[in-house]
């Protein structure tokens, strides 16, 4: 019973099982709990959020098992053609995409889908792939057409506008960049080029991005106003104290003085109930997340799983970096979650597609070293 070929079920099923790397599963598993806990405080007003957030968590998942069981190689032959389907999608939201907000970010096809999501994961797999390609006869050249490559989309997706997701995109095309043997004198140069240009790019930012940066620089100009989220984020991660005022007690979201509690803004919540001591225990789970992915970058075999593992993690770090600093009123409000922990559909799939990509390769690699 239950034998075929003289194999039981159960090691028939092994190999699929086994695509999971364990220190990232358990590291992604320990996020994700600790995102479902302070989930429950946030929205204890909202019925049915963490059931809704199980069902995100169990997509996710699925993605990412089955994104782990696609080889490498695999991958690389789905590189042109996501990138080409990603960009021709936000072609079609530019040009009659659904408006929510102010911004127009969503294509209606029979379900309402974010393109640009898209992009985090195609914008890696596809300079991952032209690297791979030019390995052996690098020049300035290539290095103009990723940057191409990578302006493209960046710039459809600002143009919604979405800075967040198009900083993201961009921190992820610009690690390959980097990987793919681009100088530092060069990336000196790039950055000396950025800065210099920063007043133009303000005279071409939206009101409302200006008045971002405005209230980063000072909250209190405006505090019942533009600055009151950002105050009212402050006051809650400071008021939290060492220790914290224990789970469900915390005032400052449950009296719904903090925006977007259970998505952008869940790390007010969690440093407000667990404090600093809590702050170092999610810092610490964020840094063996990104160092498991810079092992597993290290690691890759190829060039192409090198660049990719490297794009993945650091769009991991920059997640983390960017909420947490919007968060803490070290860097302006962009509309980005936190990693694993936010309340959300569409970001917790690219997460789990991303950790899939991971796995895939890790595994990879452990088939090439025997």
């Amino acid at each position: 019973m239950g034998l075929a070929g003289g194999r039981p079920w159960w090691q028939r099923l092994r190999p699929y099982v086994m695509v999971f790397d364990a220190p990232l599963a358990l590291i992604i598993v320990a996020l994700l709990s600790v995102g479902l806990v302070t989930l429950y405080s946030a929205g204890i007003a909202i019925p049915g959020k963490v059931w809704d957030q199980l069902r995100n968590i169990a997509a996710a998942v699925l993605v990412l098992w089955f994104v782990a069981n696609i080889p490498p190689q695999m991958m690389m032959r789905l590189a042109v053609p996501a990138y080409v389907i990603g960009v021709a999608l936000l072609v079609a939201v530019a040009l009659f995409g659904v408006i929510k907000g102010g911004s127009r970010r969503w294509l209606y096809v029979g379900t309402q889908i974010q393109p640009s999501e898209l992009m985090k994961i195609a914008m890696p797999l596809m300079l991952a792939w032209f690297f791979q390609r030019e390995q052996g006869h690098v020049s300035w050249r290539t290095y103009v057409m990723a940057a191409v490559l990578l302006a493209i989309p960046a710039g459809l997706i600002a143009r919604q506008p979405d800075l967040g997701t198009a900083m993201l995109v961009t921190m992820a095309g610009a690690c390959v960049i980097f990987l793919g043997g681009l100088s530092w004198k060069a990336l000196g140069a790039l950055f000396a080029a950025g800065a210099a240009s920063l007043p133009v790019l303000w005279t071409f930012m939206h009101d409302y991005q200006r008045d971002r940066v405005l209230t980063l620089i000072d909250p209190y100009h405006d505090p019942l106003g533009k600055g009151f989220h950002i105050i009212q984020s402050m006051i809650a991660i400071g008021s939290g104290g060492v220790t914290g005022k224990g789970w469900t007690h915390g005032t400052q979201a449950h009296l719904e003085f903090i925006p977007e509690r259970t998505t952008d803004f869940i790390f007010a919540v969690f440093s407000e109930e667990f404090g600093l001591l809590g702050i170092l225990v999610l810092m610490v789970l964020y840094l063996l997340l990104i160092w498991r992915g810079l092992s597993i970058t290290l690691n890759a075999p190829t060039l192409f799983t090198r660049l990719l593992a490297g794009a993945i993690t650091m769009i991991y770090f920059t997640y983390a970096f960017v909420n947490m600093g919007m968060v803490s009123g070290i860097i302006p409000v962009v509309g980005v979650p936190l990693p694993f922990m936010s309340y959300g559909g569409t970001a917790l799939m690219t997460l789990g597609l991303g950790g899939g990509i991971l796995m895939s390769i890790q595994r990879h690699s452990r088939e090439v070293r025997g």
